[in-house]
């Protein structure tokens, strides 16, 4: 017996994702275009130089989102073919979303927006703030829940990346505190004003299997092979870029040995667990994108990888329970472990990193710390807004009993309803 629609609206999704489609479609047909190549062939040239340089580097950040971000999110063994549609969905979606907003507030030159390549970067960078902000509510949501979380957070984050970068000068060149801090904090805001202040037992059918641990483990390892692209891609090309990708091994490198140790050693049998590989292994490259190009010794990235790693861990083990207990806080997939504790580590170690310089810097050190109150002040209280948006009854919440559930979304041919 097929699964019944949890709510009434069962076309609401196609309805507005068409409706979304076409609006795009007579945006770009009116607005868009690509900037003229150049008639000097010499400018050819440095355009093909600067199009190979980085186009390995976009198809890198390709594979982490759509592939190892998504298989990250499969430990939900019920849930595997929902988070991977979603994950994929919200990327296009946002990504164009951004495309949009971008052309009107930066890049309308002449009636015209001129797209290139820089500009898609940008835009897939605000969907990343999308993608991981509903981590915390991963399971829970239907997907047009999670396309008015991605329509109310992508203007949002253009609107802080601005304020915090090109107004206050912020150093973030891989995202630490635009990116990571503020999606952590944006999707608990959404998650505490969707869930409320009620303590919920465990679902039967949120707790990982071998298979589904497996197969977010891969999604892990893809994310940490192709992690150094995404911080070094919009690095000025030369020495600034080759550190960044230095620094980002590094840190990884060291924060992926580090969980193992940390892991174990929490444990009283000294086994390890699987989601804190899952995570904690990515915590350096999290941390050190604020400082990725920065001039300092080998040994900084090591420690903050490390470090960063020793945090994630410790935030699974203990702080996490603590926030369910004291806060009735929901945080699915830990992003708070991941992307919260090791981008405020990342934000405290610019400010060190800043202040240590040879010159006197104390004022930009300043504007790294208030950076950081920025992102986060403003998107948990644009979260906490977005929160309240999706108790609209016409968003489709799904029941708790069919939460957790590919069925609900997809016709399962090969097993019966899980219900």
């Amino acid at each position: 017996m097929a699964t019944p629609s949890p709510t009434r609206p069962r076309r609401l999704l196609p309805l507005s994702l068409g409706l979304f489609q076409g609006a795009l479609l007579l945006f770009f047909a009116l607005f868009v275009t690509y900037d003229k190549p150049s008639a000097q062939a010499e400018d050819a040239s440095l355009v093909a130089i600067q199009l190979y340089g980085i186009f390995p580097l976009f198809q890198d950040i390709q594979v982490m989102l759509v592939v190892g971000l998504g298989l990250l999110l499969t430990f939900l063994p019920h849930y595997g073919l929902s988070a991977l549609t979603h994950n994929f969905l919200l990327l296009n979606f946002s990504t164009q979303w951004a495309l949009v907003l971008q052309g009107l507030l930066h890049h309308f030159r002449h009636g015209q927006v001129h797209l290139d390549l820089h500009n898609l970067l940008t835009a897939e960078f605000a969907a990343v703030t999308v993608l991981i902000s509903v981590g915390a509510v991963l399971g829970r949501t239907s997907p047009c829940q999670l396309l008015v979380v991605a329509a109310c957070e992508v203007p949002v984050y253009l609107a802080s990346e601005w304020a915090i970068v090109s107004r206050l000068g912020v150093l973030d060149v891989g995202g630490t505190i635009t990116i990571h801090v503020f999606s952590c904090y944006f999707g608990l805001g959404v998650s505490k004003a969707l869930f409320g202040a009620v303590q919920q037992p465990v679902h039967p059918k949120e707790t990982p299997t071998h298979r589904s641990d497996l197969m977010s483990l891969v999604g892990t390892l893809i994310l940490w092979v192709f992690w150094p692209s995404f911080v070094a891609v919009l690095c000025q090309p030369g020495d600034a870029q080759h550190r960044a990708i230095l620094n980002t091994f590094l840190a990884m490198s060291a924060g992926a040995v580090t969980t193992v140790v940390a892991s174990s050693l929490l444990e009283s049998d000294g086994k390890l667990s699987p989601g804190h590989l899952q995570n904690g292994s990515l915590a350096g490259g999290v941390a050190i994108g604020a400082v990725a190009d920065m001039t300092m010794p080998p040994v900084a990235a090591l420690a903050l990888g490390s470090l960063s790693a020793v945090v994630c861990v410790l935030g699974f083990r203990f702080l996490t329970p603590l926030l369910v207990r004291k806060l009735a806080l929901r945080d699915q997939c830990g992003i708070h472990n991941l992307h919260g504790l090791p981008g405020i580590l990342g934000a405290v170690a610019s400010t060190v990193a800043v202040l240590v310089a040879p010159k006197d810097t104390s004022g930009q050190a300043l504007w790294q710390a208030l950076g950081l109150v920025v992102a986060i002040g403003g998107s948990l209280l644009a979260g906490l807004l977005t929160g309240v948006a999706l108790w609209l009854p016409c968003l489709a919440r799904p029941p708790e009993r069919l939460c957790f559930d590919d069925s609900l979304y997809f016709k399962i041919q090969d097993q019966k309803t899980r219900i």
